[in-house]
C-alpha cells in the first residue's frame, strides 16, 4: 500500500458519524474519498462538502453526500493534502490549484487534518513553488508587485494553455527560495490588488498524518510534541 493511501485511510478513521466532512483536492485525497465511500456503504452517516469541483464529482460518483453550503454552519473535520509541510505544521498547497477554496474550508473547519507522505516534510518552505492565485484582470501589474517581493513567478499553464483555477483565476508560482517567515509572506502577498490568495497555510493544520515507505503511518498534533 502507498504512503499517501495508508496516510489517507488512518485519517479517515476519525470521522464519526454525523459530522460534516470537508473534502480536499489532490492525490492523497483521492483514497480518502474513496476510503469514505467505503465507510458509508458500511453504514456511516456524514454530509460533506469539497473544495474542487474534480473531488464534487468524485465523492457523487461514490455516494458521499454534497450539501450545499448555505445548509450548514462549522464543519466539523477536513481531510487535505499539502506539498510541503515543515516543522511548525506550516504548509505550502495550492499544487493542484485549488487553495483559495482549500483555505475557505479549512478556516471553517473545527478539525483540520493534513495527510502526507514522507517526503512532503521539509525544514524550511520554500522547496515546492509557492502557489499565488491573482485575477486575469491586469494580471501583468499584480505579478509585477508580486516579483517585487523577491521571488520569479510563472504563470501556471497546462498543456500549453493558462491554467484558469475553479473560480476563473490566474496561479502564478512563485520561487520565493527558503521561506522563513511565512506569516509576515503571506500577509505581504495579500495585501497585493489583484491577489486572491495564497498557498502559505500558517497554523492552521490541527493534525498531521505521515505514511512512510515501510508501512507505518504517524500523526501529530499542533502543540504536541
Amino acid at each position: 500500500m502507498s504512503p499517501k493511501k495508508i496516510a489517507a485511510e488512518k485519517a479517515v478513521e476519525c470521522i464519526q458519524t454525523g459530522m460534516t466532512i470537508g473534502l480536499g483536492t489532490g492525490s492523497t485525497v483521492y483514497w480518502a474519498i474513496h476510503k469514505i465511500a467505503q465507510r458509508i456503504h458500511e453504514g456511516l452517516m456524514i454530509r460533506a462538502v469539497a473544495t474542487s469541483n474534480g473531488s464534487e464529482q468524485l465523492a457523487q460518483q461514490l455516494g458521499i453526500p454534497i450539501v450545499p453550503f448555505s445548509e450548514i454552519g462549522q464543519i466539523d473535520l477536513t481531510i487535505d493534502g499539502a506539498d510541503e509541510v515543515d516543522a511548525h505544521f506550516d504548509l505550502i498547497k495550492g499544487g493542484g490549484g485549488a487553495l483559495l477554496r482549500e483555505k475557505i474550508i479549512a478556516a471553517n473547519s473545527k478539525q483540520f487534518i493534513v495527510i502526507i507522505d514522507e517526503s512532503k516534510q521539509v525544514d524550511k518552505l520554500g522547496r515546492f513553488p509557492l502557489p499565488v492565485e491573482v485575477v486575469p484582470f491586469a494580471a501583468e501589474l499584480t505579478i509585477r508587485q508580486i516579483r517585487d517581493l523577491g521571488c520569479t513567478p510563472k504563470i501556471r499553464t497546462t498543456d500549453g494553455q493558462t491554467y484558469k483555477s475553479d473560480n476563473g483565476n490566474l496561479i502564478i508560482d512563485c520561487d520565493f527560495g527558503e521561506i522563513t517567515q511565512p506569516a509576515s509572506l503571506t500577509a505581504r502577498l495579500n495585501s497585493i490588488p489583484g491577489v486572491v490568495d495564497n498557498g502559505l497555510f500558517v497554523q492552521m493544520a490541527s493534525c498531521l498524518v505521515v505514511g512512510y515507505k515501510d508501512g507505518t503511518v504517524k500523526l501529530e498534533y499542533m502543540g504536541v510534541n
